[in-house]
């Protein structure tokens, strides 16, 4: 199965589950509900979800059973894309072409869906009932400590200090996209991997990988952010210019961005070199990354 296919079918199956998830019978929490409901149904290419399934699948293990943790991640990437574009953060008006959602629901609104979705995400993986009790605590302990002030949240801080500011430099350029960026590709992995039962050896193969597949991830983001149409992308290009943020674009220049972003790539499929032919699904999904226009 090619990567397009692949990527289409495993979509399918995450997106029908989504629509399932969020719902509620009390009436005042209406509103709520379909905040959530708007910008987790609202589109987008679900690649940490298929990250997660690939690598169990990659592991020799059935990924289906794993579906509502693969959801979960979804949850919290919405919940951090809900956040990131209110008028404290981004200040964006467009996410995958819709309206953002405190557009919509407005600021309040829009801050409690993105709570409800975070809190949610636990929830549904404590109710993995199939998932032995042990590797549950694993992952959930794993995936709070990737979201929260030691993570994400932690990176979103130190973005939102840095604006204006261009001379963090390489290394702060770094931490700032492994913590912001980098460190959900990796607990996606990171959860792949206590599910799949993987190795040391192939634990330490997919650090690397995630490592640098959610490098090349970055910088191509950050590439697009200059170079790509906000039609296709579905939300303003330029603003990272306009926002003064330090970035692989708006430090180096597109030219050399773009030889990092390859080299991050190449590294990240010479990673994956124990698992031979298992591993053409990842391979395949690093290449995407550099030639995604969205």
């Amino acid at each position: 199965m090619m990567l397009q296919e692949y990527m289409e079918e495993q979509k399918k199956h995450i997106d029908a589950r989504l629509k399932e998830l969020l719902c509620t019978d009390v009436k005042a929490f209406e509103t709520l509900y379909e905040s959530m409901n708007y910008s987790l149904n609202g589109g987008g290419k679900r690649i940490r979800p298929i990250l997660m399934l690939a690598v169990i699948e990659m592991l020799g293990k059935n990924p289906r059973p794993y579906l509502d943790m693969a959801c979960a991640l979804e949850c919290v990437h919405t919940y951090s894309l809900i956040h990131d574009d209110l008028p404290a953060m981004d200040n964006d008006d467009y996410r995958r072409g819709n309206l953002t959602n405190h557009k919509v629901y407005g600021e309040g609104m829009a801050i409690l869906a993105g709570d409800g979705l975070l809190t949610y995400a636990f929830e549904l993986m404590a109710s993995q009932k199939q998932i032995e009790s042990s590797k549950i605590a694993t992952i959930i302990s794993t995936f709070a400590q990737a979201a929260g002030p030691a993570g994400m949240v932690g990176g979103q801080a130190f973005d939102l200090e840095s604006e204006g500011n261009m001379e963090i430099g390489i290394d702060g350029l770094k931490l700032l996209h492994k913590a912001k960026t980098g460190v959900i590709f990796k607990t996606a992995i990171d959860i792949a991997a206590i599910l799949g039962d993987a190795t040391q050896e192939e634990r330490n193969a997919l650090d690397d990988y995630a490592l640098y597949m959610g490098l090349t991830f970055q910088i191509t983001d950050d590439i697009l952010d200059v170079v790509g149409d906000s039609h296709v992308l579905g939300k303003p290009v330029g603003s990272d210019e306009k926002n003064k943020k330090a970035t692989y674009a708006t430090i180096f220049s597109l030219e050399e961005a773009r030889r990092l972003a390859r080299q991050a790539a190449e590294s990240a499929s010479a990673s994956l070199k124990p698992f031979g032919d298992r591993a053409r699904i990842l391979k395949e999904l690093v290449e995407y990354m550099l030639v995604r226009v969205n």
